[in-house]
């Protein structure tokens, strides 16, 4: 049996007729920048969450840089992030000026550590990005609790946690603003780059939408320097066919990450773990496993893809030399970064491929 990691082809298939159709659309009206294919996406998704604003993007990397312009976060100033996440999350800080701080993980959820942020912040900390690693979401009632203390930013990455929520409240609701990426490969995934940023402040959502768009208030009326990092229209158009299905993908996922965790049961592998009253959207099903490169040959064998999200924590990566941390500063992120391992994990996967899986790593 052969189980790709994420077969995207399968989703087309299941609703290939609807995005045909709306692809047909944009080439016929020939509303590929802007129009109203990103307008009712924007509307359409920012009733999905339930905020005031949905402004589209170029990617998910784009969206951190530029809400954090749009709170005036520049040189001098210090945001705190989690150690672990894909490098999109500090280097948007540091693309604008500011100094990314690092801050440990939780070992079980692999979200930020909320004992550990107080202790890393100083007089030019200005925000923190939580990020809602593989899924499951970040503690953000602690965390807005810390931010209200300290007078701080939060800006949520969301780029893989579509529909999460605590206590029935979806993330990207909670900080004052949010990320989300629709990486062709994410929970609600386009067929290119694409991305957004959710607000409910109005002078902030005025501003980013200005900086994605050459700094313009109206075709040439340029306010501010900006740049161009619109959401393309056919980007747009198969993004609103895919949300009324969010959901039932969402359930799917869910799902298969159930039916794994109860064949790992008896093995006593270590599988992910959700909070109580938060929900775990599974991006990402990732394990725990002291001997990866011998696994990931021994399934590679098999033809079962895997993948590893991350194999260096943020602050051990060469990038960050500069800032002179060591892997000890960060122990539980460091130690993780040799140990996870991300298997095979979308909508369409079926309980006889998971078996296949489990079994072919514990028997």
């Amino acid at each position: 049996m052969k189980v790709p990691f994420v077969d995207l082809y399968a989703q087309y298939l299941s609703i290939k007729k609807e995005i045909d159709s709306a692809i047909e659309n944009v080439i016929k009206n020939s509303s590929y920048i802007g129009g109203n294919a990103v307008s009712e996406f924007e509307k359409s998704f920012a009733n999905y969450l339930g905020v005031t604003t949905v402004i589209g993007c170029a990617n998910g990397t784009d969206s951190i840089e530029i809400l954090l312009q749009s709170f005036g976060i520049g040189k001098g100033d210090e945001v705190i992030v989690p150690a672990a996440s894909w490098i999109s999350t500090s280097e948007a800080v540091t693309a604008i000026g500011a100094t990314p701080v690092f801050v440990d993980i939780e070992e079980n959820y692999f979200t930020i550590d909320i004992a550990l942020i107080e202790k890393a912040i100083t007089p030019r900390t200005k925000a923190i990005i939580p990020v809602h690693l593989y899924g499951h979401p970040a503690d953000m009632p602690a965390i807005m609790a810390i931010a209200k203390k300290h007078s701080l930013i939060v800006i949520e990455d969301c780029a893989q946690a579509h529909g999460a929520a605590i206590n029935e409240k979806k993330v990207g609701t909670f900080g004052h603003a949010s990320s989300f990426s629709f990486y062709p490969g994410k929970n609600l995934g386009a067929y290119g780059d694409a991305g957004c940023m959710a607000t409910n402040d109005t002078a902030i959502a005025t501003k980013a939408r200005m900086i994605a768009n050459h700094g313009q208030q109206g075709k040439h009326n340029h306010i501010m320097e900006g740049r161009n990092s619109r959401l393309d229209g056919l980007q747009a158009a198969i993004l609103s066919v895919k949300l009324p299905h969010l959901q039932k993908w969402t359930e799917a996922r869910i799902s298969n990450a159930a039916i794994y965790t109860a064949f790992f049961e008896k093995y006593g592998v270590q599988v992910p773990a959700t909070k109580k009253n938060y929900k775990h959207v599974f991006h990402l099903y990732v394990i725990k496993v002291a001997n990866r490169k011998e696994l990931q040959n021994k399934l590679s064998s098999k033809e079962i893809d895997t993948a590893i999200h991350y194999p260096t924590a943020l602050p051990n990566l060469p990038a960050y030399n500069y800032l002179k941390t060591k892997p000890e500063n960060f122990p539980v992120a460091s130690r993780l970064q040799n140990e996870i391992l991300s298997l095979p994990m979308y909508p369409e996967l079926s309980k006889d491929s998971i078996k296949y899986i489990v079994d072919s790593i514990c028997l």
